[in-house]
Formats: C-alpha cells, sequence, structure tokens
C-alpha cells in the first residue's frame, strides 16, 4: 500500500471518527440535516477511495484538464 492510498485511509478515519464522538457526546445532532453530512461523505469517500482508488474528484479534477502528479 502507498502512502498517499495510507494517507488518505486515515485522513477519512480520523474525519468519520471526530464526527462519531461529536455525535455520541451530544455536541452534535447527527439527526437533524446539517453541513456535517458534507463532512462525513467527505470523510467516507476519503477512506474507501484508500482502499478501493476510486475518487469522484480525481474523475472531475481529470475531466476538467487537470494534469497528474509524477506520483512521488
Amino acid at each position: 500500500m502507498t502512502v498517499e492510498r495510507m494517507v488518505r485511509i486515515i485522513a477519512g478515519f480520523f474525519i468519520m471518527l471526530s464526527l462519531a464522538l461529536a455525535h455520541f457526546s451530544g455536541s452534535v445532532d447527527m439527526i437533524q440535516l446539517s453541513w456535517l453530512w458534507f463532512t462525513a461523505f467527505v470523510g467516507f469517500n476519503l477512506f474507501q477511495s484508500g482502499f478501493t482508488r476510486f475518487c469522484p474528484m480525481d474523475i472531475m479534477l481529470k475531466k476538467a484538464g487537470v494534469k497528474p502528479g509524477c506520483g512521488l
């Protein structure tokens, strides 16, 4: 597994963990629709893209003409 994939997995996990901790401590009400659902979506996509290599943002950026990096 590459460093890039591990970073995506860890970042996604930490985002989802922080949302879960805030929800279960009573600081955040995830039952109501809010911008925190967007944060959950981003965290989940980061997490899953680390395992599957499927990233919707990669696809959108490639279609917009952004060139991929050197892959270091």
